[in-house]
């Protein structure tokens, strides 16, 4: 039987990716910024994305929908890349939404670290897969023109995550207003911006990588710093130190595939933005939903205040990040 979404189940009609039989849109659970629906086709299971005007976050958070087109340009450039890390684009749709392959048998990377299944190897895999897409597109004219999303960018990362708190502290409100203007001026290489657990499945080649809606070109350490933050979030809510393994495995694995500009530089750019980002994920628009312990959160806030005021390169932040502090 039809669900009530006759306009996705016409325009996969129209993409020949579904027949004239009933088509069920089964709704996936996850994210806050997209409906996304799995759909059984005669060749397979796919996935449907469509992406939300307005996030399902409390506070108000508007972004442009035409971020799902962003994130398709991005899975097929990173498939061009390595087709392992990236699942296949079958077809793009009306309204920025589009299908792509489903993958069975792959779990979300963030429930097997939520269940206590922490493989450092794996977060190196997760560091030197996005490491080989910065290298490949790095100082690439043709992937900057491919990806002119900066004021997409800007509504979904530099606003709620950095200059949102820094209206709310006056202490640290000019180190996240520099940070914000050196991270909104810097064209290196192809950012998938949202590099978290959550968006990574744990397949049998690696990792592979979804949700790159906020995909720009613009400074690679910003996906190092997302995705350390939320390991070392995770450390702190299970006090667990394989968490805070898994976040040096992947940070070093990273620096051993930089190869467009000077890796200390990188690392250091990164500890900054990872010390706002953890602040954020207590302090910003979007806090990380796993942390609701209050002394979780005051471990973290106190921690990132700290390393915001007195910067630190990420490798020597993961290597002193503390899952309990005083």
């Amino acid at each position: 039987m039809e669900t009530a979404e006759p306009d996705i189940i016409a325009d996969l009609r129209a993409a020949g990716l579904v027949g004239d039989s009933d088509v069920v849109l089964e709704p996936l659970t996850g994210g806050v910024s997209c409906d996304v629906w799995k759909v059984e086709t005669p060749t397979g299971p796919i996935v449907v994305k469509r992406p939300l005007e307005q996030l399902r976050v409390a506070a108000e958070w508007h972004a442009p929908v035409e971020r799902g087109t962003s994130e398709v340009r991005w899975l097929r450039r990173a498939r061009g890349v390595d087709p392992r890390i990236a699942p296949e684009v079958l077809a793009e749709l009306p309204g920025h939404a589009f299908a792509m392959r489903f993958l069975p048998g792959c779990p979300v990377w963030k429930d097997e670290l939520m269940a206590g299944r922490v493989d450092p190897a794996f977060a190196a895999q997760v560091g030197q897969g996005i490491a080989a897409v910065h290298d490949a597109t790095a100082h690439n004219d043709r992937d900057r023109a491919a990806f002119p999303n900066d004021e997409m960018f800007r509504a979904l990362r530099v606003d709620p995550f950095l200059l949102y708190v820094a209206q709310q502290d006056s202490e640290l409100a000019p180190a996240l207003t520099a940070l914000a203007d050196d991270l909104a001026s810097r064209k290196i290489a192809l950012v998938h911006g949202d590099v978290s657990p959550k968006n990574i499945l744990v397949s049998g080649d690696g990792p592979v990588f979804l949700d790159a809606e906020c995909a720009v070109y613009g400074d690679p350490a910003f996906d190092l710093a997302f995705c350390t933050t939320h390991l070392l979030l995770k450390a702190v809510r299970s006090d667990d130190a394989r968490m805070n393994v898994a976040a040096g495995a992947l940070v070093a694995a990273y620096r051993t595939g930089i190869g467009w500009e000077d890796a200390d530089g990188l690392l250091l750019r990164a500890g900054k933005l990872t010390a706002a980002l953890l602040l954020a994920r207590v302090e910003g628009k979007s806090p990380a939903p796993y942390l609701t312990n209050p002394e979780h959160k005051r471990t973290v806030r106190d921690q990132a205040r700290m390393l915001i005021l007195a910067p630190q390169s990420i490798d020597a932040l993961v290597a002193n990040w503390k899952r309990t502090f005083q």
